[in-house]
């Protein structure tokens, strides 16, 4: 009964290099320089075919499970792990949390394919990179003519994240960059990234630094009017009790939207004389 075998594309070439050597219609020399092997090899391949027939070129290490394979146990306990305590973290960061707090041994990359294959992360293509001119920082030193940069520029943004791990409900970080500086000017934990939220962390600016030139920020749907018919009248602020963020939204502070991905695309202020101080 006639076997069928499965082999590669390497396999056949030796296979074809064998018949025809057995048959001699070429040199040990010549079936050498074919398979890119030393006439020791060749011998010994064509020992093995007299004998064995077309399954002695197989390769033995078919089938074979690796040596230095992941053991089951170490996969089921990171899964278990990336599926409750990790919960949402990338391949690299749950790498470094399992080998640093759960003492287990395994590379990034067996991460990476775990969560893959369980649906836990979705493997990207490498996008093209895209060279961004950099915005250069306005100078602020003390005792310089250029000090008043300090404040003229604030950056503004939120991020969303667990960021308690569990020990309370998922939040929004408020944050407040100067631009000249790159000094963390106000943090605020929010329930939801929100007009009213950004009113609030905008008071404990102004109340601490006076009002800026300019807010720097996304394109999120809160900085700007996405109503058709609103362009035909003035649109209605909320009714809030602190006198200071009905001023600065009354006041026309200027928002200023980044480019997607990038935070240091150039802006143009207009340079205005805006108080120091918050008139609230």
């Amino acid at each position: 009964m006639e076997t069928l075998l499965s082999m590669s594309t390497k396999e056949l070439s030796k296979l074809e290099v064998m018949q025809r050597l057995s048959k001699k219609q070429m040199s040990q020399k010549e079936a050498g320089e074919i398979l890119h092997l030393c006439t020791r090899q060749i011998k010994r391949l064509l020992k093995r075919y007299k004998k064995q027939g077309a399954v002695g070129l197989i390769s033995k290490h078919r089938g074979r499970k690796a040596a230095n394979r992941l053991s089951e146990s170490v996969k089921k306990q990171s899964l278990d792990l990336m599926k409750t305590k990790y919960e949402g973290f990338g391949p690299t960061l749950a790498h470094e949390k399992l080998v640093e707090k759960e003492k287990l041994q395994l590379s990034v990359e067996s991460v990476r394919k775990i969560m893959i294959e369980e649906g836990l992360w979705k493997s990207r293509k490498l996008k093209k990179v895209v060279a961004h001119q950099l915005r250069e920082r306005r100078a602020c030193f003390p005792g310089t003519a250029r000090q008043g940069r300090c404040g003229e520029l604030v950056q503004i943004d939120g991020s969303p994240h667990d960021w308690f791990e569990g020990r309370a409900e998922s939040c929004v970080l408020l944050v407040f960059i100067d631009d000249a500086t790159g000094k963390l000017v106000e943090l605020q934990f929010v329930d939801s990234e929100s007009f009213f939220s950004y009113a609030q962390s905008a008071e404990n600016y102004f109340n601490r630094y006076g009002k800026p030139v300019a807010f720097y920020s996304d394109k999120h749907g809160i900085f700007r009017v996405n109503q058709s018919s609103s362009g035909s009248g003035e649109m209605p602020l909320p009714s809030l009790d602190a006198p200071c963020v009905n001023w600065i939204f009354r006041s026309f502070v200027p928002i200023r939207h980044k480019p997607k991905d990038a935070w240091n695309a150039p802006t143009k202020l207009c340079k205005t004389d805006f108080p120091k101080k918050c008139a609230c």
